[in-house]
């Protein structure tokens, strides 16, 4: 059954895919960095795009919700959708889609505030009513595992939490947002084994009723959170499938990529 998303243009609109690629390429200064890209999200789904490191992995996220907006030389041809909305219509609500398309990077990126402003001052400017602010605050700390860490200290700076937290804290003050889709640049790649870990568990939670794009280097952690993966090579989309079928491919470069990954 369809699954009803936002429209950055204020009516409802309805789609069985979250996210879809139609022959999109990105060129920088006139240089190739992604090719004839076509593909697509199932709502609900979690993709997990791998591949060697300068494919353009992260670039494929920054396209999503128009993070290549303020780049000089930046060239997009083809279309990308969320819904039914094309993303690179003039007429987008670049704001409103960063709503409904959240992000969170590599690195954590905890405002210089308090635990519990890192979650209420973006609900706040979005509108939520102040009456729903803490109970939105709380679950969405709860949500990431940290509500029992950090209830009696939510007034205290960001900053002091462990980095494992800060990138909790940041995932929690996207999905705080209710996002239709969540953007992940290799969310996990700079935290220690235990809050790897629990990041994993928190992607998984979301399944079927979050969209996630996860952008990783760990093959295991592709083959255990996503449900389907998609391999960049060179800017190219070499396969598209779900885990078993993506890491039984005997296509060359897929091959060759897995076999010196693993």
């Amino acid at each position: 059954m369809p699954s009803p998303y936002p429209s950055v243009h204020g009516a409802p609109v309805t789609t069985p895919a979250a996210i879809r690629f139609d022959q999109v390429s990105l060129a920088i200064a006139k240089r190739p960095i992604l090719t004839d890209l076509s593909f697509e999200v199932p709502s609900g789904a979690v993709l997990a795009i791998v591949g060697p490191s300068g494919s353009g992995k992260s670039s494929v996220l920054k396209l999503i919700n128009r993070l290549w907006d303020l780049t000089p030389g930046v060239r997009v041809t083809g279309t990308v959708w969320f819904g039914s909305t094309n993303v690179y219509d003039r007429r987008v609500d670049v704001t409103a889609l960063r709503t409904h398309i959240g992000m969170v990077f590599q690195r954590p990126t905890p405002f210089p505030k308090s635990i519990y402003q890192n979650i209420a001052l973006p609900l706040a400017i979005h509108g939520t009513p102040r009456a729903q602010i803490p109970e939105r605050v709380e679950a969405a700390l709860t949500q990431v595992g940290l509500w029992q860490d950090v209830s009696g200290r939510l007034h205290a700076s960001a900053l002091t939490l462990s980095g494992g937290q800060q990138q909790r804290l940041s995932i929690a003050r996207a999905l705080a947002l209710k996002p239709a889709v969540l953007l992940l640049d290799e969310p996990a790649s700079a935290l220690d084994p235990k809050s790897r870990h629990t990041i994993d568990e928190l992607i998984q939670t979301l399944r079927g009723h979050t969209t996630v794009i996860l952008v990783t280097h760990h093959l295991e952690q592709a083959r255990e959170v996503a449900t389907h993966i998609g391999v960049l090579i060179n800017g190219r989309l070499e396969a598209l499938g779900v885990p078993d079928e993506i890491f039984r491919s005997t296509h060359p470069p897929v091959a060759q990529y897995l076999h010196h990954a693993q």
